[in-house]
């Protein structure tokens, strides 16, 4: 039987309200990763280190429903949700 991993999807943004959306499998070294600088160039240059959002996704479907649902909150984001 095969071990069912959980993924986050999550938020960051920066003083200056820069919004990154990002999926991990471990999200408290990834938040720590990107507040040491050590995430991508992106969260470097507009230094996006404080967490606003999480939610957790389960593994049916993959990382595929990872990445929808990264896509629905940057859409979210994006379009202004009341």
């Amino acid at each position: 039987m095969s071990r069912q991993r959980t993924y986050y999807v999550y938020t960051m943004a920066s003083k200056g309200r820069v919004l990154y959306v990002g999926v991990t499998g471990f999200l408290m070294g990834r938040v720590l990763r990107h507040r040491a600088g050590e995430g991508g160039e992106f969260t470097r240059r507009y230094q996006v280190h404080r967490l606003v959002y999480f939610r957790f996704v389960s593994e049916c479907g993959g990382c595929n429903r990872a990445g929808e649902a990264d896509q629905e909150m940057a859409a979210g984001e994006e379009g202004g949700v009341d």
